[in-house]
């Protein structure tokens, strides 16, 4: 039980990570190094991490498809700490 949440907050930290990246590469006109210390600067990083976290709710409507709840659990316990995180960036 804890495993498959470890394993879903895992899931969800780098589903985010992957939004953030894809969100930054798609749609600015910065690389990704750059990128991140110039938003960090300007204050947007929080929203961009927001912005990342969309791509959690299709991996969780994926987990609860395949009756995998604990994991969909941890899906949303990324989701929670990285909206913690977000309010203290």
């Amino acid at each position: 039980m804890i495993k498959e949440i470890a394993i879903g907050f895992i899931i969800g930290i780098f589903t985010a990570l992957l939004g953030s990246y894809l969100f930054i590469t798609f749609f600015t006109t910065f690389d990704v190094s750059s990128g991140l210390q110039i938003i960090k600067e300007q204050g947007y990083l929080g929203k961009i991490i927001t912005l990342g976290t969309l791509l959690d709710l299709a991996v969780f409507a994926i987990l609860l498809k395949r009756n995998k709840e604990f994991m969909a659990r941890g899906v949303i316990l990324a989701v929670i700490v990285l909206a913690i995180s977000t309010l203290i960036v």
